[in-house]
């Protein structure tokens, strides 16, 4: 049971930060800023981004629940589940509403690197049940090449 409700906690506070992040990019990715630069060659449909970002925060939730239960310095996990929470929100207003994706790379970047530091310092505690993490690895390098190609050839 605590499970269920330590997932259901983060999979609120995941799916809080995408709608808080999806203001700012659904008038973002319509804008004639975004419709005229030059996207790397590998950008996928728009679709998949939300396909994307809803299963990562599924298996992002089931994680933490998972670490949350494993964990005993649980106030350090939760200060590091906040900065990712802020970092994942405000990649989208730096990039698409303020048009600065300098400031939105080293955002992204960072990002990345602290889903790597989730994985790899926790996987002691959680073993196998690392791989719910893996997705939102796997997806912010991608996406942070994505705006790397936007700083390059723009």
């Amino acid at each position: 049971m605590k499970l269920l409700i330590r997932f259901l906690v983060f999979l609120v506070l995941n799916f809080t930060a995408l709608g808080l992040g999806s203001i700012f990019t659904n008038k973002g990715v319509s804008s004639p800023w975004y419709s005229n630069i030059n996207k790397a060659p590998w950008t996928p449909d728009g679709w998949v981004f939300g396909f994307a970002w809803t299963s990562i925060m599924i298996c992002f939730a089931l994680y933490m629940a998972f670490l949350f239960l494993k964990v005993e310095k649980k106030k350090e996990l939760l200060i590091l589940f906040g900065i990712q929470w802020i970092l994942n929100i405000t990649w989208n207003p730096f990039f698409f509403y303020l048009q600065q994706p300098i400031t939105g790379l080293i955002i992204i970047s960072l990002l990345t690197v602290l889903i790597g530091y989730f994985l790899f310092n926790y996987w002691s505690k959680l073993k196998f049940k690392s791989v719910f993490i893996f997705p939102y690895l796997l997806w912010l390098c991608i996406a942070t090449s994505l705006n790397l190609y936007i700083v390059i050839y723009n």
